[in-house]
């Protein structure tokens, strides 16, 4: 107790000695806008930003005068001034991971962020973590994006991006706890629903329905082989999304992701296959009140390599998914937020079965600076644990 006094202590000294920041993230200071045109509260994305971010991070009502520098070369589009931001985040944590100890994770991020347009439909986004956790995590998003191709609406992005984009967007979440499901891994296996490199088409019809296509490497984004190919094997794999808006305030979807993968020991190699599928909602109330269902199944073949481990030529199938809860009590104009967000995983590996609860709480000192609490229970194999932990949130 003692310990967790101390962080709430340290706390609400940060809180007392910080200035207000007149600065706004790159977006904002491109078009002179306030975050709040775009989030609520940030880094979660209202109608508009998401809008916003799918048309290549550029208002279709709104010019921004002197954008590209007069070159004299009508061929030559060049961004006058690279837009970037920062992303830090910083916490204290009671019992994180289990630990049963107090923790300054400060900074636990930071971030460097640039993204805009390079022309008339082509835009590029990335971040770089300067540190994550207390390493150089390096490159996580990095892509091209291609709007409007043959004049409709249809994107085309290329690169480095999270293959769960389209279901919910892991990084714009309110809560430090994640979305446990996306992040998965099965025995041998190096696929989940996180980063992967690779093309994206999305197509948007005028009926509110959107469909979502990707090819992808199918093993993550780590560090390429001798020959400097990125891919580990000759498979590739395709993830593909359909939803439907019902009403303005409903939206139904469903989603499937396949593909193999080789893995391989000193003494035996095997051809894994993995399936991934289930049905998402999300229902909204005049940015008041939020409600993110996702359900998924999954299912490996081949993930194990020996005798000695689980199941090695069987399948093993896993059920799991998260509903999240976001309270915006006076909408995009609210200081004080609150959300809750529910996991589950059932898997044939009973080691990796869990549950947790999540309840977190927000108060905005500014538009980019956020105040947070959050409290987990987690019901896992080993043991039942909370962790509590505090926090700020701040891009500029």
């Amino acid at each position: 107790m003692k310990q967790l006094l101390t962080i709430l202590a340290l706390t609400v000294l940060i809180i007392l000695t910080t200035e207000e920041s007149s600065a706004i993230p790159a977006f904002a200071r491109k078009y002179n806008l306030s975050c709040q045109t775009c989030h609520s509260p940030m880094p979660r994305l209202k109608a508009y930003g998401d809008d916003f971010a799918g048309n290549g991070f550029a208002l279709t009502d709104k010019e921004s005068p002197r954008y590209f520098a007069e070159t004299g070369d009508e061929e030559l589009s060049l961004i006058r001034d690279i837009p970037v931001a920062v992303r830090m985040d910083l916490y204290g944590s009671y019992n994180y991971s289990n630990k049963e100890k107090a923790d300054f994770g400060t900074p636990y991020l930071l971030k460097f962020l640039s993204g805009g347009s390079l022309a008339k439909d082509i835009a590029y986004y990335f971040y770089f973590f300067f540190s994550e956790r207390g390493e150089v995590a390096g490159i996580e998003d990095a892509f091209f994006m291609f709007n409007n191709i043959l004049g409709i609406d249809m994107d085309l992005y290329v690169g480095q991006f999270q293959i769960a984009d389209p279901l919910f967007k892991r990084e714009l979440r309110l809560t430090l706890d994640d979305y446990n499901i996306y992040k998965l891994k099965v025995g041998l296996s190096n696929s989940n629903l996180t980063y992967d490199r690779g093309l994206m088409l999305t197509l948007g019809l005028d009926i509110g329905t959107d469909i979502i296509l990707e090819v992808l490497n199918g093993n993550g984004i780590g560090k390429p082989d001798e020959f400097k190919v990125f891919d580990k094997d000759k498979h590739k794999s395709y993830f593909g999304r359909v939803s439907q808006e019902i009403t303005d305030f409903l939206r139904i979807g469903a989603f499937g992701y396949f593909g193999k993968e080789d893995l391989a020991s000193n003494t035996t190699s095997t051809t894994a296959e993995y399936l991934f599928a289930g049905p998402d909602i999300t229902l909204a109330f005049n940015d008041l009140v939020e409600l993110n269902c996702q359900y998924v199944y999954r299912s490996d073949d081949k993930t194990f390599l020996t005798e000695n481990d689980f199941n090695p030529t069987g399948k093993i199938e896993t059920n799991g998914g998260f509903a999240e809860l976001i309270i915006t009590p006076d909408g995009d104009n609210s200081k004080v937020y609150g959300s809750l967000l529910f996991n589950y995983i059932d898997s044939d590996l009973k080691e990796l079965n869990q549950k947790s609860g999540t309840l977190h709480l927000g108060y905005l000192l500014r538009r980019n600076i956020r105040l947070i609490g959050e409290y987990t229970f987690t019901s896992a194999k080993e043991k039942d644990y909370s962790k509590v932990i505090l926090g700020i949130v701040t891009a500029f």
